[in-house]
């Protein structure tokens, strides 16, 4: 199962979106406080909240305490504008987590100072600041998913395509 981490979302259709993609891609969606919006927010029920009782989300009072939480050998992927490793070049492996930071601000830099080897960015045109939270989440989730099912059996890939 791969894993996708919000660091202090702001906003509440970003994660709605989010958490519909992670359901459809069967991934468990992440959330690190604080967050910017109530989970009962209607812009968030709007988004995708009628999927909420579906998906598989966990909420942690810090990034810390996922770390802590997580299996020693878990790998974290980092995405940010402010490196030059493309997100492809990236490999990914199942239980991956891919982090993404708040949509006006990124990660916090202490993060990705300590974390500048894992680091990744999604290539844009010169003068583009960012893309949206979700479509970011989207692009990285699915490659991730495009890599590990080159390493599934072609019947398994199928099945798991339904």
């Amino acid at each position: 199962m791969l894993h996708v981490v919000l660091v202090a979302p702001e906003i509440p259709p970003n994660t709605g979106n989010i958490a519909r993609l992670c359901l459809a891609a069967g991934a468990r969606l992440h959330l690190v406080e604080p967050l910017g919006f109530s989970l009962d927010d209607r812009a968030l029920r709007r988004a995708g909240m009628d999927y909420w009782h579906e998906v598989d989300v966990r909420i942690w009072p810090d990034f810390a305490a996922l770390r802590a939480e997580a299996a020693p050998e878990t790998r974290f992927h980092f995405f940010t504008t402010k490196t030059s490793r493309l997100y492809w070049d990236a490999t990914f492996r199942d239980n991956d987590h891919l982090v993404f930071g708040r949509e006006t601000k990124g990660l916090p830099e202490s993060l990705l100072a300590a974390h500048a080897a894992d680091c990744v960015t999604i290539p844009m045109q010169p003068g583009a600041r960012s893309l949206n939270l979700a479509t970011s989440a989207g692009i990285a989730l699915y490659e991730a998913k495009r890599q590990l099912a080159k390493e599934l059996p072609l019947n398994h890939q199928l099945s798991t395509l339904n």
